[in-house]
């Protein structure tokens, strides 16, 4: 049995456990508002990094586990502390330099220490645009010391393909990643290959369901903690206990084979995708911990044969919609809750929508853009049931334009403003029933195509493409809608 977990190097200074002890049980043992003794949980947390399980992960939001981590970093020296990663998840609004600074500051301040390894960014809703702000930003005190690298957490391909191609030095991204969600495999793998970003998978044995537990037994009615409810959520999205269950039997004969557990194979599995650096294991504060058998997943691999049976197993069950992330941007829900009420209070809109001086009949949005007020126009308008929304570029914020020289990613940014001004004005993207789209170059049309397809692949609006030349600025494509709600 190995000693302890290999490792990765996500950089020429960062090195990291392929198994990262991820501390979101602090916020289920919390939620009654008691908080865990931190000097105590920080003992916990020792014993797994002196096995060798020396890497950590973190959010603003799990409790108090980032002052718990903190509290174990200090009793090492610097150069020999565990590795730290946190998560900031900030409410959607403006990404102002001050804004972004206070929210790493307050990560530096719980941790205790002058830099955090990994920060990774999660973003409500890419129809507010300034996450883009807050990744630059961050780029920023990246270039001041303040952070290590910088990740994301729960993007989906086109959205970490945007952030690249504007200039954010993007290393990872945390998502959803196991036998029942292999939505990760897809297109974000691809991704990753081509560009270097690597993956770090959570949620890996689903709650725990992913085990010898749960091996022939019944549908739980009733399940009491957070993580687990939501992990059921996933099951049943994907067809339910009975392909659940055939996902189960497949990992139980091979791990029968290898003489190791289900949770070593469905760990395992993922390990072996060439795009994941790490998987994230739950650290057990005051719980059973399973670091022993952990430690099989580096003992054996998977071979033709153990691939093919679970893709048998597969195909009796559904694939999770959508791509990463979307459980968290749009319905089905697969949180704890079923939607994002114990997360957020409400989304705003980055528009707002305005009725017209004099024209009770009619209702606009503005973008702020410096040109509306000089050409006279609106970023759209409803008349009754009908929004139209005007010819739209990858500005951002008044005049910058978004991931210069790249069509697919400006299409991606085009296409959540467009969304933006349907939604401030009462419609939704599945109202659209015309689009039309203008090309610099027409043998750009695949990117753009398959980002318009990504939005409206069962829309299915009328489309028209065209090239049409010279587009003003760095701009290769511009795209108007038209909805009827």
């Amino acid at each position: 049995m190995s000693k302890s977990p290999d490792r990765i190097a996500l950089s020429d200074t960062l090195s990291i456990s392929r198994l990262v002890c991820g501390l979101w049980q602090v916020a289920d043992l919390e939620k009654g508002g008691t908080l865990l003794d931190p000097e105590r949980a920080a003992d916990a947390l020792q014993a797994y990094a002196e096995a060798g399980f020396d890497t950590f992960d973190m959010a603003d939001h799990y409790g108090s586990a980032e002052v718990i981590t903190g509290r174990l970093l200090a009793r090492y020296p610097a150069s020999k502390r565990p590795v730290a990663f946190t998560k900031w998840c900030p409410e959607p609004g403006p990404m102002t330099a001050e804004i972004v600074r206070e929210g790493v500051q307050e990560r530096l301040d719980r941790l205790g220490v002058d830099k955090v390894d990994l920060l990774q960014f999660h973003w409500w809703t890419f129809e507010h645009p300034a996450w883009l702000d807050a990744l630059h930003e961050m780029a920023q005190l990246k270039g001041e010391g303040l952070i290590g690298a910088i990740g994301v957490t729960n993007f989906d391909a086109a959205h970490l393909a945007l952030a690249l191609a504007d200039g954010v030095p993007v290393a990872t991204n945390q998502v959803s990643f196991s036998l029942v969600d292999r939505r990760a495999a897809g297109a974000l793998s691809g991704l990753c290959k081509k560009t270097g970003v690597r993956l770090l998978a959570y949620g890996t044995l689903c709650g725990g369901f992913l085990s010898e537990k749960w091996l022939g037994q019944p549908e739980p009615s009733e399940i009491a903690d957070w993580s687990r409810s939501k992990y059921k959520r996933f099951i049943d999205t994907a067809g339910g206990w009975a392909g659940f269950q055939g996902i189960l039997v497949a990992a139980s004969e091979i791990a029968k084979k290898h003489k190791v557990s289900i949770s070593n194979v469905a760990t395992r599995w993922v390990l072996e995708h060439e795009a994941v650096a790490a998987a994230i294991i739950g650290a057990r504060i005051g719980e059973s911990e399973h670091r022993s058998d952990n430690l099989n997943i580096f003992d054996f691999s998977l071979d033709a044969e153990d691939r093919a049976r679970l893709e048998e197993a597969f195909a009796a069950t559904n694939p999770i919609p959508g791509d990463c992330g979307d459980e968290y941007r749009r319905p089905p829900y697969l949180t704890a809750s079923g939607d994002l009420s114990h997360h957020l209070d409400a989304i705003p809109s980055v528009f707002k929508a305005e009725p017209m001086p004099g024209r009770p009949d009619r209702l606009r949005v503005s973008s702020g853009s410096i040109w509306e007020p000089i050409a006279g126009y609106s970023r759209a308008v409803r008349v009754k049931d009908m929004i139209r929304v005007s010819g739209t570029t990858a500005t951002h914020a008044s005049d910058r334009c978004v991931a210069p020289g790249d069509a697919g990613a400006q299409t991606t940014y085009i296409l959540d403003k467009i969304a933006a001004s349907i939604t401030a004005l009462g419609g939704k993207m599945e109202d659209v029933v015309r689009t039309r789209i203008y090309l610099r170059d027409a043998s750009k049309w695949e990117p753009v195509s398959r980002a318009h397809g990504r939005v409206f692949g069962e829309v299915l609006p009328a489309n028209t493409l065209i090239e049409a030349g010279d587009l003003i600025g760095d701009y290769e494509v511009e795209i108007e809608a038209e909805a009827i709600v």
